[in-house]
């Protein structure tokens, strides 16, 4: 029975995936650290239901860019090999953690990526001095695209074996964590592959949310088989918020990431995942 508990939920859950979906990073960052500590979710259930709240999420911004024609689907295909099967063992495992494991897991994961996309950051700023390797690989490039509008992106996909690996490991992440692959996706491809910030935020996009059914489906099966029935019933109230608001949030998140300099947003999410890690060990303490 659907109740009022969770309905502030809602317009926080807007402003989670129009940040998130701007940025291309996955809402989970946002929502398993809200659930843990705000709501006092187990770990592995705050998990799975910002897993679930996230596919809503990224679903809807994946309309969005699926309009503008700024998915590069090869690109995502070469990573979905790796990303899919990943998500299912960590999904899986996911459950075999104690809470606190699951917390430290979580906050190391935090850590790991904010200082990748730092380094990301630093690595475009000095880049800005001179000529930039993303025009050198324009002069070459390898893939071209062109969206809605009629604009050319051209770029050469680098350190192919790299973005395997983070795909694999950042699947692995996502099903375990519910963070992970579109973070470590966003550090390979713009950090390190130098592709333009809208296709790469769109293609990971894509990539994620296939990834994320995966991930998701196994949870909510073990919220449908828990022994405890309260637990389901808890996360359908929580989705019946979130979802909705997610589904806002994925339409002006792609609005949004045309407006934001990509530095700001990257500098400022790297520091925010460096402090939600530092919180989340806190609470371990």
């Amino acid at each position: 029975m659907l109740t009022l508990e969770y309905w502030y939920l809602l317009p926080v859950s807007i402003v989670i995936a129009t940040v998130a979906m701007a940025s291309g990073i996955g809402g989970g960052v946002f929502f398993s650290p809200l659930f843990i500590l705000a709501l006092k979710l187990e770990p592995s259930v705050a998990v799975g239901t910002a897993l679930i709240t996230q596919l809503f999420g990224f679903s809807s911004a994946l309309i969005a860019y699926l309009r503008r024609k700024l998915i590069d689907f090869r690109l995502g295909a070469s990573l979905l090999i790796f990303s899919l099967p990943a998500a299912a063992i960590g999904s899986i495992s996911a459950g075999a953690f104690p809470a606190d494991a699951l917390k430290g897991v979580f906050a190391i994961g935090m850590f790991f990526i904010g200082s990748q996309l730092y380094r990301s950051y630093r690595q475009d700023k000095r880049a800005r001095h001179g000529r930039t390797i993303a025009q050198a690989d324009a002069d070459r490039s390898e893939s071209v695209l062109v969206d809605r509008t009629g604009k050319e992106y051209r770029y050469t996909i680098r350190h192919k074996a790299q973005g395997r690996i983070f795909a694999g490991l950042g699947g692995a992440l996502l099903g375990m964590i519910s963070v992970g692959l579109a973070e470590l996706q966003m550090y390979h491809l713009v950090g390190r592959c130098n592709v333009p910030s809208a296709v790469a935020v769109a293609t990971s996009i894509f990539v994620v949310v296939i990834t994320l059914f995966i991930a998701s489906s196994g949870h909510f099966y073990r919220f449908a088989t828990s022994a405890d029935p309260g637990t389901l019933s808890q996360v359908t109230g929580i989705v019946s918020f979130t979802a909705p608001g997610v589904l806002i949030g994925g339409q002006l998140g792609p609005l949004l990431q045309e407006n934001v300099s990509p530095d700001i947003a990257k500098a400022g999410i790297a520091f925010l995942f460096i402090a939600l890690g530092m919180l989340m060990l806190i609470t371990l303490v």
